[in-house]
């Protein structure tokens, strides 16, 4: 019987990138600090800043982003900025990982994915930092078809702004290709495409 590579998902949250570590043949654990009832894989409920990292093949880590939001947030002092003790934690490692967070979080831009660049209906652009930055060619952003706004709260068939798709949860778990979270949960998650495609292109 063949083993599948082992991936762990730490910060995971309800398994918007473990799905994608799924897809991409890896046998998935993630670890969160609060309860996911959502979770598709096994879970394990832990401190993902002092979780054992030994017998896996590839760690995926995506550090709470309220620090590093540009907008909505009134006080990002009033958040952990986790994403240097993270990046430590993994340089140690001689297996591949992916640090991911929103745009103005302290990471190396070894690549910076959009869901329009999967053919979704939704932006959402995150930074990678990868353990062997090797990308040669990313698929290019389309942001020319309209797009939905996955954050905050459904805000309705208006959309979040003019000119946005309708804003239902029907329409976000289309938009970022995930079928089985909350409102609350998508919001929080990126598209299982974005680990997809880097868990298949990191060596």
């Amino acid at each position: 019987m063949t083993t599948k590579p082992r991936a762990l998902d730490l910060f995971c949250g309800a398994g918007g990138a473990s799905m994608g570590l799924h897809r991409a043949g890896y046998d998935v654990t993630g670890v969160d600090l609060e309860p996911q009832p959502n979770y598709p894989f096994e879970f394990v409920q832990a401190d993902a800043m002092t979780y054992q990292l030994e017998g896996f093949d590839f760690i995926w880590a995506s550090p709470p982003c309220q620090h590093y939001i540009q907008s909505g947030i009134v006080d990002r002092s009033a958040y952990p900025d986790l994403v240097p003790g993270v990046r430590e934690r993994l340089s140690e490692l001689a297996i591949p990982w992916v640090i991911e967070n929103v745009p103005g979080a302290p990471l190396r831009r070894d690549a910076v994915l959009c869901g329009s660049m999967f053919g979704l209906s939704v932006r959402r652009h995150r930074l990678f930092e990868m353990s062997s930055p090797t990308l040669a060619l990313l698929p290019s952003c389309d942001h020319s078809k309209p797009a939905a706004g996955v954050y905050g709260h459904p805000h309705g068939k208006r959309g979040a702004w003019p000119g946005m798709l309708p804003s239902t949860l029907e329409v976000w778990r289309d938009a970022m290709g995930i079928d089985w979270m909350s409102a609350k949960e998508i919001s929080q998650a990126i598209p299982p495409a974005y680990s997809e495609f880097l868990a298949n292109s990191v060596p």
